[in-house]
């Protein structure tokens, strides 16, 4: 039997909230609508490349999105000893690059449980709590807005790609 991405209920942020319910909420709607434009495709349609010269597909974008969870909310902010993602050391281009549509479940769920580990890693943390890479120092308040932005950026690039595949537009 085929794998196919499952469907998912998106989930929705509080347009009154405080700020840390706020971020918290509008990247959970960021997540699940990345996974919301992959569902119903197989590994074959989500390792599709359907725009021409570019290397992105659905696939490439979860393999990339539980990438750059992993690095900002673990590694970086929460200081965790955790293996790269994709070989990240040797190319930036190996989560869009090496795409194996057989592994497309796992590479799903990868993204998944990246969402769940990241905002384990933060939970106890203040939006003011700060760490430090290449010099630089960020808030957890500034990752927040960084993921946010990622993911609604990489969202438009799925919103072509998920056209290009099967028609499908909107939402």
């Amino acid at each position: 039997m085929t794998w196919t991405a499952p469907e998912i209920d998106r989930v929705g942020g509080s347009l009154v909230a405080g700020e840390r319910e706020m971020l918290e909420g509008y990247l959970a709607w960021q997540r699940s609508t990345l996974l919301h434009k992959c569902a119903g495709l197989t590994g074959d349609q989500l390792a599709e490349r359907t725009v021409p010269p570019s290397g992105l597909s659905l696939l490439g974008l979860l393999r990339h999105l539980a990438k750059v969870e992993r690095i900002w909310f673990r590694e970086r902010f929460a200081g965790e000893q955790v293996e790269r993602l994709h070989d990240t050391e040797h190319s930036k281009s190996a989560d869009f690059a090496a795409l194996d549509p057989t592994r497309a479940a796992e590479d799903y769920q990868r993204l998944v449980e990246e969402c769940r580990l990241a905002d384990a890693a933060v939970a106890s943390a203040s939006l003011d709590d700060t760490c430090t890479h290449g010099g630089e120092v960020y808030s957890l308040r500034l990752i927040y807005l960084h993921m946010i932005t990622e993911y609604a950026r990489h969202l438009g690039h799925a919103d072509l790609l998920r056209e290009q595949i099967d028609g499908v537009t909107g939402g």
